[in-house]
């Protein structure tokens, strides 16, 4: 893997992968998200477009029990590199893979959106 690679959506390879892959209950998914200083298509911030987005998806989140546990703004990197990487951090609970699934695949999702508003970012699912 290329470290000047950027991801802001899932590939068809990460999802059959994940939907494949047994997860039983729970589970909590890591959002690092970097913005675009501008979006090219609306002229908005990376960040008020990401904000739209969070608008326009908590329909979604709430017909599928999804609940925002955390959000927050990195400011000090204590270990790791001096470089501060991302932007944002959030950590969203879903209640079982299907929700998850139900909710991204749904019509009218606005994926369009994150992607747009993002220069990178990672999906991390976690499990305790």
């Amino acid at each position: 893997m290329n470290s000047s690679e950027t991801y802001t959506g899932v590939s068809n390879e990460q999802f059959q992968e994940f939907a494949s892959t047994p997860i039983e209950g729970a589970f909590q998914m890591l959002n690092l998200l970097k913005f675009k200083g501008v979006i090219e298509e609306t002229g908005k911030s990376g960040e008020e477009g990401y904000h739209d987005y969070m608008k326009a998806v908590m329909p979604f989140f709430q017909a599928s029990n999804a609940k925002l546990i955390y959000q927050g703004k990195p400011l000090f990197i204590l270990i790791g590199p001096e470089e501060k990487e991302w932007d944002k951090v959030l950590i969203i609970e879903y209640p079982s893979k299907a929700d998850f699934i139900k909710m991204i695949t749904a019509e009218g999702y606005p994926a369009a959106m994150r992607r747009q508003a993002l220069a990178d970012s990672r999906l991390i699912l976690c499990k305790s």
